[in-house]
């Protein structure tokens, strides 16, 4: 791909017997876990870097509206045009790797099937694969992990064996990228490699994914102080019509973003036994406490305490030898929760300030954390998933409650600022989620369906309860 790159005389000189010598190296199976992994919408527009005889490209083109076929060699684009000539919705463009001819965030998607190990410097070329997409955009890799297998830099003329996992994950996220997933392509995770001189390796391939950032921190931060502090149409608990909560969100229309219906599955009788300010102002989209089976003298952290109706909640099942940790990073929300914890005379409550991404409790400290539909407020999941992991000691029990998508979804209700704010934009499609969670390290993962539900750009998008453990081992 790279103009200068020494891998480049060899794909000119091989371009018309690639795609045979291609099948005994890799097959399709790697292009459908990438595929798979992007989460692609009929709008989108792509690009395939590096993209060779125009492999990737031909299970995009009828996925999406557009995709950017970019190789450095002019010879395996020739082959590549004959390839796919039955698509029109196709651009070809010879290109250097460090320098793609396409403007900053011009794309939704970039994919580079078995090209970074062609790379002199892949994280350069990563952050290159970073500049054209835009915010919310996704990178998709599928490439070789490290193997010991010298005749492939010979025979292939590899710049790289493989590469770590981990190493991949530091570049993704050097790069800019959030909500990093390094994994395995299909079942078997194996490519079967035969040399000309006979012979043989099977190295496993993995397929990486990693989402440019949008922040949207401060918006949605002011949006729920405001909420707190009865702006914004949540009203005062003292001036409420006793009913359901004045601040519980109810049925939320957003012309950019559909609307959704929101039970938080609170019984009358839980929120009797819990101070009235928190009781009012639910503004969740399940009860992670309902299926935590907390128990007494147990430690548990709330992540995105809010008004503290799910703190307060634990409270009460760890009783008077068990604490919870309600952590927040509005100011407001913790003032109000703390005034009701005072008022109510609790002692095994501390309310912290903090962020999901980084809790302020120690490694290994706590027994239960639970959430309730705040992960989606935050840009990088996957690093408030490792954060609770670190969090949790060891057979720790993760129980979230959080909205996730039914499928792929555009980008345009990615931007929404007002959707974000109603934990319905930044939510994940639920595969893209649950990936998260196992990447973290989290055994024991399942998923059930929960109390909210609404449409979203033609979209389901949904509550559920997931429950998943931090391994003994």
């Amino acid at each position: 791909m790279v103009t200068n790159n020494p891998s480049a005389p060899y794909f000119d000189e091989v371009a018309n017997q690639w795609d045979s010598l291609r099948s005994g190296y890799f097959s399709e199976a790697v292009r459908e876990s990438a595929i798979q992994k992007a989460y692609l919408h009929p709008e989108m527009t792509v690009a395939d870097v590096g993209a060779g005889t125009g492999f990737v490209s031909a299970g995009l083109a009828g996925l999406v509206r557009h995709v950017h076929v970019l190789d450095g060699s002019a010879r395996m684009l020739d082959v590549a045009q004959k390839n796919l000539s039955g698509f029109q919705n196709l651009t070809f463009q010879q290109a250097d790797g460090l320098l793609l001819p396409l403007q900053d965030g011009s794309v939704d998607a970039a994919f580079a099937n078995m090209y970074l190990h062609h790379c002199p410097n892949p994280l350069a070329s990563i952050r290159e694969m970073a500049r054209i997409i835009r915010p919310g955009g996704r990178i998709v890799i599928t490439d070789m992990d490290e193997h010991n297998q010298e005749w492939l830099k010979t025979e292939m003329a590899d710049v790289w064996m493989g590469f770590k996992r981990d190493q991949i994950l530091k570049w993704f996220e050097q790069a800019g990228l959030v909500n990093v997933i390094v994994d395995c392509t299909g079942q078997s995770c194996q490519a079967s490699c035969q040399s000309v001189s006979g012979e043989h390796a099977d190295i496993s391939i993995f397929v990486a994914t990693g989402t440019k950032k949008i922040d949207r921190r401060d918006s949605v931060q002011s949006n729920y102080a405001a909420r707190a502090l009865g702006a914004e149409g949540c009203c005062d608990p003292a001036q409420g019509d006793g009913s359901t909560g004045c601040c519980s969100p109810g049925l939320i229309t957003l012309d950019e973003v559909g609307s959704v219906t929101w039970d938080s599955g609170y019984s009358s009788a839980e929120k009797g036994e819990i101070p009235e300010e928190a009781a009012q102002i639910s503004l969740g989209c399940g009860n992670p406490t309902a299926m935590a089976n907390l128990r007494p003298g147990e430690i548990v952290l709330d992540i995105g305490s809010g008004g503290g109706i799910d703190a307060f909640l634990a409270a009460k099942r760890v009783g008077p030898t068990g604490l919870v940790y309600g952590i927040d990073m509005t100011p407001a929300m913790l003032q109000r929760a703390r005034k009701a914890a005072k008022k109510g005379g609790y002692t095994n409550i501390k309310f912290r300030h903090g962020y999901a991404e980084k809790l302020p409790v120690e490694d290994a400290s706590i027994d239960v954390i639970i959430s309730n539909c705040v992960i989606n407020l935050t840009e990088d999941k996957g690093r408030v998933f490792r954060e609770a992991y670190r969090a949790l000691k060891t057979g720790g029990r993760l129980e979230v409650n959080d909205m996730v998508f039914g499928g792929a979804i555009p980008l345009t209700l990615r931007d929404s600022i007002g959707g974000w704010s109603e934990c319905i934009s930044g939510a994940l499609p639920e595969g893209e989620y649950v990936d998260l969670v196992r990447q973290a390290g989290f055994t024991d993962v399942t998923v059930r369906r929960s109390t909210s539900s609404g449409v979203s750009a033609g979209v389901p998008v949904y509550s559920v309860q997931l429950s998943a453990r931090k391994p003994t081992a």
